[in-house]
Order: structure tokens, then sequence, then C-alpha cells
């Protein structure tokens, strides 16, 4: 059996080798390493596949954040909603704006912002809404826009983990999650359903005026060289990043579909262990795209499970440990413990397995053996 991996990028690039070798030839051969030919026409691709009017290409997902608040001109002291369950730059851009991270519990079934909990933490002083698209799969998108409307808010999509999904609407309309907000980030970090070989992210918005501001300050400011319009920073994704994203991106939905393979494949060996909780997901629909194949272990000692699937050497991870609101970083005394029942929850029971698109079934085998033979 091939070395399990978490994320086996090797098997990945190798099928892809000579299309990702040229795109980074072609780089080398012309010069272009920032905003050359390779990164318009990723930005041209993406906008067609996601059915976004714009994509603004950045170096990173956080940075792609922090800029579509700055384009929003959100003034320090508003107040941000966002899940209490992701990884910590949703909230650090927030907080680095000086803005007020407002966190809330999130929802057992699907992990994602709880509507009832974003409900009750609305103020006066808040602008924005953040629903992070958990472990790839949509949050309830017609909800959060709902809510977003009748109070007059900005909706800001964290899609670093869902680029592909598809979010279904009560109405039947299908659309790419990422272009139902007012505007939205994404990171192509390398372990990403699409990810480059470094850093990289984009903002997406179907805003013409918002697209303008964003596109002004990815590049400090700037629309015409020396004249600085509004306040910026330095965010590109660089050529050869955006050469492999354009390898890439025309495998997107056959990579999700691996991805939503594996995922059935855990899910029937599981099935009927009540140890064990696993994610839903439609078969019939691409509503999930596991970035992350992430289980719920009950009733067992999760951190013993870990240890025997590593002393197996079957890769294996915690996301996430710690709830945003017991973090030093973002303590703060308007929160009680007993606002986060569910994400209190959540950090002592998860347990992701591995998951990408070179995943076959004796590795797939290998490794849910491994987990139902400790929890007999």
């Amino acid at each position: 059996m091939k070395k399990i991996q978490m994320v086996d990028l090797k098997s990945q690039y190798e099928k892809i080798k000579s299309t990702v070798d040229a795109s980074i030839q072609e780089v080398l051969d012309t010069n272009t390493y920032i905003n050359g030919p390779l990164v318009h026409q990723f930005q041209k691709n993406l906008e067609e596949y996601l059915g976004a009017k714009h994509v603004i290409p950045c170096a990173n997902g956080t940075d792609a954040l922090q800029i579509a608040m700055m384009g929003l001109d959100l003034k320090p002291g508003d107040e941000v909603i966002t899940a209490d369950f992701t990884f910590a730059a949703t909230v650090e851009v927030i907080a680095l704006l000086q803005l007020t991270p407002v966190l809330v519990d999130v929802d057992m079934e699907n992990m994602n912002i709880d509507i009832e909990a974003l409900k009750k933490a609305i103020t006066p002083k808040t602008k924005a809404i953040v629903p992070v698209h958990l472990f790839g799969r949509a949050a309830n998108m017609d909800a959060i826009m709902e809510i977003a409307a009748a109070h007059n808010l900005y909706v800001i999509e964290d899609n670093a983990q869902a680029i592909g999904a598809d979010y279904v609407s009560k109405s039947g309309a299908k659309t790419k999650v990422g272009v139902i907000g007012h505007v939205a980030a994404t990171s192509f970090f390398p372990s990403k359903n699409l990810g480059c070989y470094g850093d990289g992210g984009a903002i997406f918005t179907n805003d013409d005026k918002l697209a303008h501001i964003i596109r002004g300050i990815v590049n400090h400011g700037m629309y015409e060289r020396y004249h600085h319009d509004v306040v910026g920073v330095n965010s590109r994704l660089d050529s050869i990043q955006a050469g492999v994203l354009n390898a890439k991106l025309p495998l997107l939905d056959e990579y999700n579909k691996a991805r939503r393979r594996a995922a059935g494949k855990y899910n029937a060996a599981f099935a009927g262990n009540a140890k064990i909780i696993t994610p839903k997901f439609d078969a019939d629909q691409n509503d999930h795209v596991f970035h992350q194949y992430v289980l719920r272990i009950i009733d067992a000692d999760r951190n013993a499970l870990m240890q025997h699937l590593l002393d197996k050497q079957i890769p294996c991870a915690i996301y996430y440990p710690i709830p945003l609101h017991s973090q030093k970083a973002y303590l703060d005394p308007r929160y009680k413990e007993e606002q986060f029942p569910v994400t209190n929850q959540l950090v002592q029971e998860v347990i992701a397995l591995p998951m990408h698109t070179e995943l076959d079934d004796e590795q797939i085998k290998f490794i849910t053996d491994s987990v139902i033979e400790f929890l007999k």
C-alpha cells in the first residue's frame, strides 16, 4: 500500500506535471513574475468558472479577507459577526482592522454559523456577517442573506475551504459559493481544493464599484502608477502561482468529485457505528466538497483514537482544538461559556482523517478498519 498522506500533493502534481512545468517555464522565459499574463488569464478563467463578475487575485487568503473588509470601508468599533468554530484568520483580520469581532456558536449538524445565534448577536453596531463555509460545506446562505437584508448588513463569505461547492437555494437555483454575498475571500494555500505551490488568494464580488476599490487596495492604493487614491496594501498573486492554478482549475470539479467519492466510502464504512457521527451530504448535489473529512467521536476517547491512528502511520488532525472565544488573543468579557455549547462540544469530539484527490480504496479501507478496530 502506498504511504498514506493527509494531503498527497506529490501524486497530484505527477498527473499534471507537464502542464504545470510549462506554465512555470513560460514565466521564467518571459520574466513576467508579477501581474503577468498568466495572472490575468487565471482571473478570467476563475470568473467564468464561478459565474463571478470580478475576481481580484491577491497574495493569500488572509489578505483576501482583510482587503474585502477594507473595501467595505468599515470603521473602528463596527461589529462583525462570525463563527466561533473556525480558523483564527477569520477573526484575526477583524481585530487587525480595529473592528469588533463578535463570535457566535455553530450548528451541530453542519458546523457552520448557527442562524438563531446570529440573529441574537445583532446590535445597532453590527455592520457585517462573515459566514465560513467550513470544511467544504456551504453555510445557510438563504437565511444569512435574508438577515443581512433586514438589518442592512454586508455579507463577506469566507470561502477558503469550499471553492467549487454549489449552494442550492430554497428557490432551487444553484450558485457557486463565494458569489452569493456582497464579497468573498478564498485561499489557494497548497492543501486547499484548488491550491497553488505557495501562498495565494483572491477576492470575488459582483459589485463593480467595490471591485474597483479592491483593485486599488491590493496594489498600494494605485490605479495609476504613483497616484495613491486609497489606502492600500501590497498583496498580489505572483505569476508562477497563477500558472499552477491555471493548470488545476479545469480539474477542480474532478478533484471535488474524487473527494466526495472518498467521503462516501468513509461514510459507508462507518455506517451503523454508534460511536461515530459522519458528515452528512447530498449524494446528488455538490453541496460539500470536503476540504476536510471530519468525524465526531462520541462515548470514546478521541485523543486516544488519534494516537492509535498515528501509531499506525495514519495521519490525522483536530480542526479545531480550542474555540476562538477561548484563545488568549480574543478573550472578551462579553463571552460566556453557555453561549457556545456546540463549539465547546465539537472541540472535544472532532477528528479529521486523510482527505485528498489521490486516496485509493486500499488506503481508505486501512484507515476505516483502524478506526473501527479502536472503537470496538
